[in-house]
This record gives structure tokens, C-alpha cells and sequence, in this order.
């Protein structure tokens, strides 16, 4: 059995994306691992940092992004499906240049992989996620964030990233140019597995995590709609209150502790007062009420959120 990495990236360290762990927090399960690099900024080092990792397994695949022809974030999806079609393996693990693995997890994923290899009812595998939030001492648990996703697909051509890469499904007949086509598309077939993505995300200096979100506006949006949406430049991001979400007392994956050690902007977070204003998705009164009855009533089960994907037990 053999397990490819992949995963796609473009101005990681510029944006504060901790693409160096989130490799390595993989790279000891997996038999190589491929990266689509996109056309980084001048002021970019994402190459830098991925070479720096002592590493054979991993491959660079240079690509150029084109957000005319593929708006509405698909290129997200279409870069990821340029690091799929050179992956090898049985078994696809993607992981987004903000998601980390705790080491804890890695012996119980090799083993479900190994389990369900020649079981073709199973055409992926579902994790948890932990959404980290401002700080690495809090995260949101919220209806508001996706609570589960696929991580770990089976090597098929039929199977392509979907949307915004956020996810996979099988689109037996694709153009190569709608990521969000639905028809004739189908949902996979998930095991869940008892292991959680680490999502950092939301997790840089509130300026930084500012010119995030400018940049994401661009690659759905495009540079006008930023524009208008974005007009301070030097605006910092509001995190909110800190105290009002979850407070998180285990330990993080050891390949972040050098991200840990670099965490300066303490002196810029809220850890009192009220939401932000306008309140943050999270913040909103309805979602704080799903949240609670799904928390208190459904042992933490979503409640009327969309889930792509067939649940296999």
C-alpha cells in the first residue's frame, strides 16, 4: 500500500500560512508528497520553506494561476486537482497549507487505510476539525464552521476537487472548467475516522489576517469587488472576544512549536468586551443558538448543515 500527499499553495509565508508543518506533520506515513506551487510574489518564500524540509518525498509542481477563467475560488480546486493527477499512490492525503495533523493521529490513519485498501465501498475518509481561532488557546465551535470534511481520497481519475477545494466528488464526465458542476457529479463514500484536522486559518497577527481575507475577496471576487469591500488597507482584523468561544487545553502537533514560539500579538486580541461589530458569522445570534441546541440535545451532531459525502459505518 502506498499513500501520496498533496496539497496547493501560492504566497504562504507572505500570509502567515504554516505550510512547512502542515507538510511534515504528514510526510512520515505518506511515500511522497506532491505540492502545485503557484506564481508567488517577489516578497514570497513559500518555495524556501518547502525546500527547506530534508526531505526526497516531496515534489514542486510550478503552475500559474488564472482567477479570470477560474473565479468564484475554483482555482483552489483546479490546483489541487494539478497535485492529484501526479500523485501515485492508493490512497490521496490532502491537506491545505493551513491544516496540521497531530502526530497522535498518524499510526490510527495508516492502519484505516491499510484496513479498507481493497474495500472499494470506501472511497475516502472523514475527519473532525478543530478551527483555531485568533490565538492557540481557543477555537471556534460553531454550526457557522464545518465541524467534518474529507481528507484522504481514493486514486481516481473520476474523483475531482470540488467548489473551492474545500472537498471531493466523482464527476465521471468533467469539462476541467466547472468546479461546481453538480450534475452528473456523486458524493463519495466516507469512513470516519477518529482523528482531527488541525485548522490554523484563522490564526496570524490580526493585520495579516486582514490581507488574508483581501486576498481570498480577490480569488472569488476579483480585484474590484476587493476594492470596494477593502478600503482601508492598514485596517487591522477584529478576532472579537476571545473568552467567548472554546478554550482548547491539550496539546498542539510538535512540528508547530516553532509557530507556537513566533506568537506575538497577544497585546492586539480582545479577551473582554462584546462581538465585533458587525458580528462575526460565529457571533451571530442565530448561529450561537443552533449551535447550542446541536451542543446540548444532539451531542455536538450538525443540525441542517450540508454534507458532501455518504457516510459508510
Amino acid at each position: 500500500m502506498k499513500i501520496s500527499g498533496f496539497t496547493m499553495v501560492r504566497n504562504a509565508t507572505k500570509l502567515y500560512y504554516p505550510i512547512k508543518p502542515s507538510i511534515e506533520s504528514i510526510l512520515p506515513i505518506v511515500d511522497e508528497f506532491i505540492v502545485a506551487l503557484g506564481n508567488c510574489d517577489e516578497n514570497d518564500h513559500t518555495e524556501q520553506e518547502i525546500r527547506s524540509i530534508a526531505s526526497d518525498k516531496i515534489k514542486i509542481i510550478r503552475t500559474v494561476w488564472d482567477l479570470e477563467k477560474f473565479p468564484n475560488g475554483m482555482e483552489y480546486a483546479r490546483q489541487t486537482d494539478i497535485a492529484k493527477e501526479s500523485a501515485r499512490g492508493d490512497w490521496l492525503f490532502y491537506i491545505q497549507s493551513d491544516e496540521v495533523v497531530h502526530e497522535k493521529y498518524l499510526p490510527l490513519i495508516r492502519q484505516k487505510c491499510e484496513q479498507f485498501l481493497d474495500d472499494k465501498d470506501v472511497e475516502g475518509f472523514l475527519f473532525h476539525y478543530r478551527h483555531f481561532w485568533g490565538d492557540y488557546d481557543h477555537y471556534v465551535l460553531s454550526h457557522a464552521l464545518y465541524p467534518k470534511e474529507m481528507r484522504i481520497i481514493r486514486n481516481d481519475k473520476e474523483i475531482h476537487s470540488w467548489r473551492d477545494a474545500q472537498s471531493f466528488r466523482r464527476i465521471p464526465v468533467f469539462d476541467g472548467k466547472d468546479y461546481y458542476q453538480k450534475r452528473g457529479s456523486q458524493k463519495l463514500r466516507v469512513f470516519p475516522i477518529n482523528a482531527w484536522i488541525y485548522h490554523y486559518g484563522f490564526v496570524r497577527p490580526p493585520h495579516l489576517m486582514q490581507q488574508k481575507r483581501k486576498t481570498q475577496n480577490t480569488n472569488y471576487q476579483g480585484m474590484t469587488s476587493t476594492d470596494k469591500k477593502f478600503k482601508d488597507a492598514h485596517a487591522a482584523f477584529d478576532y472579537g472576544n476571545l473568552n467567548k468561544i472554546e478554550k482548547f487545553n491539550e496539546s498542539h502537533p510538535v512540528v508547530m512549536n516553532e509557530f507556537l514560539k513566533k506568537f506575538n500579538w497577544k497585546n492586539r486580541l480582545r479577551y473582554s468586551g462584546g462581538p465585533c461589530i458587525p458580528p462575526l458569522k460565529h457571533e451571530r445570534f442565530k448561529y450561537r443558538v443552533i449551535t447550542w441546541i446541536e451542543q446540548n440535545f444532539f451531542s455536538g451532531r450538525q443540525l441542517f448543515g450540508f454534507k458532501n459525502y455518504i457516510l459508510r459505518k
